[in-house]
């Protein structure tokens, strides 16, 4: 008997190219749409089907979505220069993909969708799950990851780096709460949602879904290397010049990640799970913070980072935790392409 076919959009990125092993994993034929034909190492014995086009190519759309039982919208944009830029991918790209959307459709959006004011990204996250909802109807379940991390990440290697040589960091708010995970655990996780019918909308976090207060993440992170920092608050204007300084910057060039929106967001108190955002029950995680934050060190450092000459991972770290096991040579893709340099 034929597998049941899932498309993918956003299948090569940081979170997609998890979520794609975990779906073979449970059975379902596996088709992506990607830009140029990719067989990532992480799918090295996965059969893989892939559609060459993008969110703006209407008949690679079709091709993607022909057939599919279940479409994975996990495609984004997560840094631009205006709001037009966010738009047109995180709202009309998903609109494209939710009108060639035969069956259902599981869209990835973000946490902070919640929260539409904060920034240019946030409200084309809640635009998008809008626009889809508005073609598709009860055909569609949202699914809200917080900050995801992992071996694979270059947005949060700089947080590693900091921890591992500096004797000092930086501390936002004190009554801050962030929800975290790791990225495996959420691909696991919405795995596992693609397998239910009904519709519906659920925020993801790891088993701490109340969040992290800024001094608990930092101060993990500086475990993993058996250091003993000492923090200073940032002042109130210091995040404020980083996006100035960042809206300057040539815009032939990449869009900064700091931003006036992105301090909007990284100033908001309450990034936490809420009971009702969880609905029902779900894979338990693996990893806690600490052990999630020893596999990403251990991964980064598998694929050629290299935090200083004299920087060690804790022993105790390393006796406390037992990092799971998949093969780091699998991150040496991304590093051939130069993402951590």
């Amino acid at each position: 008997m034929a597998a049941r076919l899932v498309a993918v959009t956003g299948a090569t990125g940081f979170l997609g190219r998890q979520l794609v092993r975990e779906l073979a994993a449970d059975g379902w034929g596996v088709r992506i749409l990607a830009r140029r034909d990719v067989i990532h190492p992480l799918w090295r014995e996965l059969e893989v089907e892939v559609v060459l086009g993008d969110l703006d190519d209407a008949a690679a759309l079709e091709r993607l979505c022909r057939d599919a039982e279940l479409v994975v919208h996990c495609a984004g944009l997560t840094k631009a220069w205006t709001a037009a830029d966010f738009n047109a991918v995180n709202v009309e790209g998903t609109r494209r993909v939710a009108e060639r959307t035969t069956g259902r459709m599981l869209l990835v959006s973000s946490l902070s969708a919640r929260e539409p004011g904060l920034s240019d990204y946030s409200a084309s996250k809640r635009a998008g799950e809008e626009a889809a909802r508005a073609v598709l109807g009860q055909r569609i379940t949202v699914v809200r990851p917080p900050a995801l991390y992992g071996p694979c990440d270059p947005e949060t290697l700089p947080l590693f780096k900091l921890a591992a040589s500096s004797p000092v960091l930086p501390l936002l708010g004190p009554a801050a709460r962030i929800a975290m995970m790791h990225v495996q655990d959420a691909a696991r996780q919405i795995a596992a949602i693609a397998k239910l019918p009904e519709p519906f909308e659920i925020s993801l976090a790891d088993n701490r879904p109340d969040g992290y207060s800024w001094r608990e993440v930092l101060q993990t992170a500086a475990d993993i290397f058996g250091r003993t920092p000492n923090y200073i608050r940032i002042p109130q204007l210091a995040l404020p010049l980083a996006a100035a300084a960042g809206r300057l910057a040539s815009r032939s060039g990449p869009a900064p990640m700091i931003s006036f929106g992105k301090v909007r967001e990284i100033s908001h108190t309450d990034w936490s799970v809420r009971p009702n955002e969880q609905p029902l029950d779900l894979p338990a995680p693996r990893y806690d913070l600490a052990n999630g934050f020893l596999h990403s060190v251990q991964g980064y450092q598998a694929s050629g980072v290299n935090f200083g000459k004299s920087v060690t991972i804790s022993e105790k770290m390393l006796l406390t935790y037992s990092a799971d096991a998949p093969k780091y040579a699998t991150f040496a893709d991304d590093r051939s392409r130069g993402t951590y340099r």
